[in-house]
């Protein structure tokens, strides 16, 4: 049960987080990977054409997917994310790139100046799950688009924590069905982040004016399943059961 009241509450909170952990995630999950157990942008090629585009991360972290970014062409690099730390590297990271950077401090429920109808391509890599108001930070991000300009996201798929591993095997312990805020396990409770279904994915980006053209869930497991440890949290004998990771492409036509 999530004691906190109010959204604004759970930003504080993860924000708060994020700046005692940020230095843990520097350069992780940052493309061309998009998540744990999942195929990569080199197999996947969802973007398509980079160069010459103005592209934006939401969620952008330490900044290693911009510069994966404007290693590949791209015009212009755009980003935010809510902790100072990871927008403090990012700007370190990124300060050789020979195109305008541009990277804002804020929550991605808000707007803090990107323009409308700019970006030729908005992306997300294991950040949008972190929004505390799904539907406004879609809206938002819609926006920011141009005509046909294509949104692709990562993130944690929502049936992965809902097993738990007890005494040598899996069992499910909490409900996929039951949506809302929680402590996050993995962050041994020192975070909240919404549980939402992939269909309330799906159809949060439909409502919102999206057009989504491909929804990826393809598990990409070690020859050798049974290398690591089964309780960690991302781990290939749970990754054999429940895939870890899903990726959505989606456009505004």
């Amino acid at each position: 049960m999530v004691s906190l009241n109010t959204k604004s509450e759970i930003l504080n909170l993860n924000k708060e987080s994020w700046e005692k952990s940020a230095e843990r995630y520097f350069g992780r999950t940052a493309l061309p990977e998009y998540g744990p157990y999942s195929l990569n942008e080199e197999q996947l090629e969802l973007f398509g054409h980079i160069a010459n585009h103005k592209v934006l991360e939401i969620g952008c972290g330490s900044g290693h997917s911009l510069q994966y970014m404007g290693n590949r062409g791209a015009k212009e690099l755009w980003g935010l994310d809510l902790s100072t730390k990871q927008i403090e590297t990012a700007n370190n990271l990124l300060c050789n790139q020979q195109v305008k950077v541009t990277l804002f401090e804020s929550p991605m429920e808000e707007n803090p100046g990107i323009p409308s109808g700019y970006f030729d391509i908005v992306y997300s890599i294991y950040a949008l799950g972190w929004t505390v108001d799904l539907q406004r930070t879609l809206l938002n991000i819609h926006s920011y688009l141009k005509q046909g300009g294509i949104f692709i996201f990562s993130w944690e798929h929502p049936i992965h924590d809902r097993l738990t591993y007890t005494q040598s095997s899996f069992t499910f312990e909490k409900s996929y069905n039951m949506e809302g805020p929680e402590y996050n396990e993995a962050w041994h409770n020192d975070v909240v982040i919404y549980h939402r279904k992939l269909s309330t994915y799906i159809n949060t980006l439909i409502e919102t004016g999206f057009t989504i053209e491909k929804v990826i869930e393809d598990v990409v497991l070690p020859k050798n399943i049974n290398s690591d440890n089964p309780s960690r949290w991302y781990s290939s004998q749970r990754a054999q059961l429940v895939p870890a990771t899903f990726i959505i492409r989606a456009s505004r036509k």
